[in-house]
Formats: C-alpha cells, sequence, structure tokens
C-alpha cells in the first residue's frame, strides 16, 4: 500500500520481518514485527495551532462581549469547544447559545489556519518514518470534524491514518479515555499496543485512563513539568523516532 507524499512521489509500507533493518534516507530502524499502534493528539502535536486557537476564542468573545484570557484558554486544551464555552460562562447557557458560539469560533479558528496551515515541525517526518516501520496510525482529537478535514489536507498524509476520532464522535471530551479507546478500536488493537502522543495535561491522563503509553510533547504553551505524568516528555517531535516508541511498549508486543 502507498501514501501520496508532498512531491508526489509515493511512500510504501515495507512487509514486516523478523529483525530486518531497514533504511530510509537517514532513518535505520527494525521493523515492527506484530501490530501496535501510534495515536497521534492533533492540536499542539501534529498542528502548531496555539496562536490561532486563542486567536479565534479572542475574536469570538469580542463578538459576544465575552472575555478570555491566555490562563483561562490553556487551562481547557484537551476539551471540547463546547465543553469550553460551559465551563467558562456557565452550564446553564442555552444550547442554542453553545451551538452558536461554538461553530463561530471553530469558523474563525479554520479561516486563521487557510491562510497558513501551521504544521508542526518534524510531524511528517514522524509520520513518515513510523508508517513506513509498520506501526499502525491513528488521530484521536475532540475538535470538530471540519478542523480534523482541514489538518488532513494540511499534512498531506491522510491515507497513513488506519482512524481518525473527531469531537463528533465524542460524547466526553478528555480526561476521558474515550477518543483513545475509540481510536485503538479503529486500529483493531488493544490499548496496551498502542502509544498515544500529546500536549496537555488533560490528554495524557486520558492516555493512561485507556490504558496506553503516552509521550507529552512540551509545544507552545506547555511545560515538561506539567507534562510530567507522561510515560517520556520531549520537546520537539524530531526526538521520537521508531526504536526510540518500540521502547515504551512491552517486549512481548514487539515480536
Amino acid at each position: 500500500m502507498g501514501v501520496e507524499g508532498e512531491s508526489g512521489g509515493t511512500y510504501r509500507r515495507p512487509r514486516l520481518s523478523l529483525g530486518i533493518e531497514v533504511a530510509k534516507g537517514e532513518w535505520r530502524y527494525t521493523l515492527v514485527t506484530s501490530k501496535c499502534g501510534v495515536i497521534f493528539d492533533m492540536d499542539g502535536v501534529l498542528v502548531d495551532s496555539y496562536q490561532a486557537h486563542f486567536a479565534s476564542w479572542q475574536m469570538m468573545c469580542r463578538e459576544n462581549s465575552l472575555q478570555i484570557n491566555r490562563e483561562q484558554f490553556e487551562a481547557t486544551f484537551g476539551r471540547t469547544s463546547r465543553e469550553v464555552i460551559r465551563f467558562l460562562w456557565g452550564e446553564d447557557l442555552a444550547d442554542a447559545d453553545v451551538a452558536r458560539w461554538d461553530a463561530r469560533k471553530e469558523a474563525l479558528f479554520r479561516k486563521l489556519c487557510k491562510q497558513n496551515f501551521p504544521v508542526m515541525e518534524g510531524a511528517v517526518e514522524l509520520i513518515d518514518e513510523l508508517y513506513a516501520a509498520g506501526f499502525l496510525l491513528a488521530l484521536g482529537s475532540s475538535a470538530p470534524p471540519e478542523n480534523v478535514e482541514q489538518a488532513l489536507d494540511g499534512l498531506q498524509r491522510r491515507a497513513c491514518f488506519r482512524g481518525v476520532i473527531t469531537g463528533a464522535d465524542v460524547k466526553r471530551g478528555k480526561p476521558d479515555p474515550q477518543v483513545f479507546l475509540l481510536a485503538a478500536e479503529r486500529l483493531n488493537l488493544p490499548p496496551s499496543r498502542c502509544i498515544v502522543i500529546e500536549d496537555a495535561p488533560a490528554g495524557i491522563a486520558a492516555a493512561q485512563a485507556a490504558g496506553t503509553a503516552c509521550v507529552g510533547l512540551a509545544s507552545t504553551g506547555r511545560t515538561r513539568t506539567e507534562l510530567a505524568k507522561a510515560d517520556w516528555v520531549v520537546d520537539h517531535l524530531s526526538e521520537l523516532d521508531v526504536a526510540s516508541l518500540q521502547q515504551l511498549l512491552p517486549a512481548s508486543h514487539l515480536s
């Protein structure tokens, strides 16, 4: 199976063989020999969306005589926009108001991203490496389907993902594990064979509750201390590769 790359080339998943070392460019790694998965969060992991999200929240608030500061914004990472709206402005809000503010905020976000789509540095390279090595890949996000579609278009790696979970698929946002349990189900894998890459404490808690291994990415707006409960914390996606991620899984899952 192949996947079209940004320059029109095709990346093909090699056959899995025990102990075979593969070189691709500067990569050199041992192919995974049984099915294992990596579940990516989207915002703050595959998409460097911090500034666009904060700006779109501020714009929506100004239109509706509301207020949000950076501290409030960062405290809600990982939650659905609907949950954020009720958390910040009242559980007793009318459903129609929540839906209207939610739709407007996300439309503003997509408009900002469309101007210059902010792919996270190292994201495409990591996706390509993991896909080539035989990992099954999923995207697990509480974002609206429209945002996820825009991200998949921007990354130009749609065919690499066997499973895609969006906010429309879940009833409960992170730290509830529902999004990652569904992602593992889409990969037809038990959570113990999956690694989640997350940038928010709520997402790390969700991964742990789901029973997956978890990498914390200290991207914009995050510190290593905030993500300390992850199995491993990194500052950049370039620190991750097949060999290092394999070490997070029990040896019994790799043979």
